[in-house]
C-alpha cells in the first residue's frame, strides 16, 4: 500500500475533466491538482515552450512527495511525455496512448476522427499511436479551439456550441468515422452536442475515463493502491487568480473545489504566493 498523492497537471482548468474520473474510480486516493492558468492556452504555443511550461509544473509536483504523475494536458502529453518518463523517479501517465488504444478497439470500418487543440493535432501523436496499432486505419484530425471558450464559459449544451460543432465538424463526418476521440480535456463537457452532431453511430471516445482505468491499473499491478478506508483528499494549485478557477473548475469537477492556493514562476520553479 501507499499512501502518498498522485500528482495531476494540465495547462488550466480541462484537466480537472480527468481528475474527476479519477477520483471516481480510486476514491481512497490522495491528488494534488496543479493548473498552470497563468500560461493558458498551451496548444497554440510551440513545442520547445510547451515542453519547458510542463517540465517546471511536474517538478513543483514532484517536489510534494507524489507517487505518479498524470499530464491531463493532450498538449503537454505530446510535447513531453517521454521526456517526462526519463527525467522523474515515479511512473509518468499521459492521456494519448490510452484514448488511442480506446479508438482502436472501438472502430469497425477503420475510420476515426480526432478533434483536439491545434498543437495536439500538429503533434500527430494520436494519429501515430492509433497506426502503431493498426496500420490499415485512416485518421482524421480536425483542430477544434473555440470548444474550450466554450466549455469554459458553460455553453456545452447551447445553439452557440452546436452551430461551432456543425462548421467544425463537417469534414470530419465526410470521412464515414465510426469513432471520434475527444483529444482535448474541455470536450467532453460538449459531449452531448458532438453527440448530435455526428450522430448515434459514431462512438466517442473519452480519454480522461481511458486514462483513469490505466493508472488504477498500474496501481493495483504494482501494490502502489492506497488502501485507507477513509476518501481521499484533493489540494489545488493554479499560477493565477484563484476564484476564476474555482467558479469555472466546480462545473468541469462536478463538485465543490476547496484548498486553492496560487503559486508565481520564480526563475523556473514555482513558489506559494504569500
Amino acid at each position: 500500500m501507499n499512501t502518498k498523492p498522485i500528482g495531476v497537471f494540465d495547462s488550466g482548468i480541462g484537466g480537472l475533466t480527468i481528475l474527476k474520473e479519477m477520483i471516481e474510480l480510486l476514491p481512497n486516493e490522495n491528488f494534488i491538482y496543479f493548473g498552470d492558468t497563468a500560461r493558458i492556452p498551451y496548444g497554440t504555443r510551440s513545442k520547445e515552450t510547451v515542453k519547458r511550461y510542463t517540465f517546471e509544473c511536474l517538478d513543483f509536483l514532484v517536489s510534494k512527495g507524489v507517487k505518479a504523475l498524470v499530464i491531463a494536458c493532450n498538449s503537454a502529453t505530446a510535447s513531453a511525455l517521454e521526456e517526462a518518463k526519463e527525467r522523474y523517479d515515479v511512473p509518468v501517465f499521459g492521456v494519448i496512448k490510452p484514448g488511442a488504444a480506446a479508438a482502436v478497439k472501438s472502430t469497425q470500418n477503420k475510420q476515426i476522427g480526432i478533434i483536439a487543440t491545434k498543437r495536439t493535432i500538429t503533434s500527430g501523436a494520436y494519429q501515430k499511436e492509433i497506426l502503431k496499432s493498426d496500420n490499415r486505419i485512416e485518421v482524421v484530425g480536425k483542430a477544434c479551439p473555440l470548444f474550450v471558450q466554450i466549455a469554459e464559459e458553460g455553453w456545452g449544451d447551447s445553439d452557440v456550441a452546436y452551430l461551432t460543432a456543425k462548421k467544425y465538424l463537417i469534414d470530419i463526418k465526410d470521412h464515414h468515422i465510426d469513432t471520434l476521440v475527444l483529444g482535448c480535456t474541455h470536450y467532453p463537457l460538449l459531449r452531448y452536442t458532438i453527440e448530435k452532431v455526428v450522430g448515434e453511430n459514431v462512438r466517442l471516445v473519452n480519454p480522461a475515463f481511458e486514462t483513469a482505468k490505466v493508472l488504477k491499473g498500474y496501481l493495483k499491478d504494482n501494490e502502489f493502491l492506497n488502501e485507507q478506508e477513509i476518501l481521499g483528499r484533493q489540494s489545488f494549485f493554479v499560477s493565477d487568480d484563484i476564484e476564476n478557477f474555482k467558479s469555472i473548475g466546480q462545473t468541469f469537477l462536478q463538485r465543490n473545489i476547496e484548498n486553492i492556493k496560487q503559486v508565481y514562476p520564480d526563475k523556473g520553479e514555482f513558489k506559494l504566493k504569500q
